[in-house]
């Protein structure tokens, strides 16, 4: 009886090791994308009053953790069953991040104003909720479609393994690219709060400790506009490299056509390309419906 709890917890042990082993194959293949994830995330995150900057990102948090427990029983079944229509799937995500990117790109060069949904521009609450809804909506569907292609990427990685190691590995990844990625943007968007916290800790402590808190805290807090800004930019491009990655990636010609650039630049220019096509349609219907 003893000998075979113990054969059972052998097995489990096994289990477990290569469940780690693949797992840590897996982070390293979505590391790209977890990256865009946060760059994403951290950018559609940002734009609240301060007192509503963490509510809001455990709104989108929970969002996200939403999304993949959709996906995920959807992916397993197409990869079992559907498995031509993944890339399809994988094509729309990619042509919905290549528009948003494009159209960021737009506002940047002065094409039109984006709406403000600076919460602190207003002092209705009703208006405030609705800004916030709106953002959380939109920052919801992006992280999305970058589930879909973080899951896809970590299936493919484990797919010749059994369906529970297959389960263990997606889900361990699930579970870093939500509580990892959100929490790193929740301390992101406190960086000013952390600042604010040092500084006052540095004038009650005398002498050279009590300097460097100060110096610290006041970096935390200059640092923390241009971080945003950054994060916006890097965001804009992230969308863009995963929108045209899927095309490149998935579209022998668009591969065979943009060989000869680095992948990086090929990426950008595929979702440059397909961004600006979907964003010329969509401008000229709009212009359409309104004459």
């Amino acid at each position: 009886m003893a000998g075979g709890f113990f054969a059972i917890l052998d097995d489990v042990a096994m289990l477990l090791d290569d469940a780690a082993v693949m797992s840590k194959l897996a982070a390293k293949k979505t590391a790209g994308l977890l990256g865009d994830d946060l760059a994403v995330n951290a950018e559609k995150a940002t734009g609240f009053k301060a007192s509503r900057e963490l509510p809001v990102i455990w709104a989108i948090s929970k969002g996200s953790l939403l999304n993949k427990l959709i996906i995920l029983p959807i992916v397993f079944l197409l990869s079992a069953y559907f498995s031509w229509l993944i890339v399809p799937i994988l094509l729309l995500g990619g042509a919905y991040l290549s528009y948003e990117g494009t159209e960021k790109v737009y506002e940047w060069l002065g094409g039109h104003q984006p709406k403000k949904i600076a919460a602190q521009e207003s002092s209705d609450p009703r208006q405030i909720l609705q800004n916030e809804a709106a953002k959380i909506k939109a920052a919801i569907r992006t992280d999305f479609i970058l589930s879909i292609e973080i899951i896809v990427l970590t299936l493919e990685t484990v797919l010749q393994q059994t369906l529970v190691i297959q389960v263990m590995v997606v889900t361990f990844i699930v579970l870093l690219a939500t509580v990892g990625v959100y929490g790193l943007v929740a301390l992101l968007v406190r960086m000013d709060d952390m600042g604010l916290y040092l500084i006052e800790r540095g004038q009650a402590v005398a002498g050279l400790p009590g300097r460097g808190l100060r110096v610290i805290g006041r970096l935390l807090v200059a640092a923390l506009p241009k971080a945003i800004r950054l994060l916006s930019v890097i965001g804009t491009i992230a969308m863009l490299l995963v929108g045209g990655g899927m095309f490149v990636h998935n579209i022998d010609i668009v591969h065979h056509i943009l060989s000869s650039m680095p992948s990086i630049v090929a990426e950008l220019s595929a979702g440059l390309i397909v961004g600006t096509a979907l964003f010329a349609i969509m401008y000229w219907s709009g212009k359409l419906r309104s004459t």
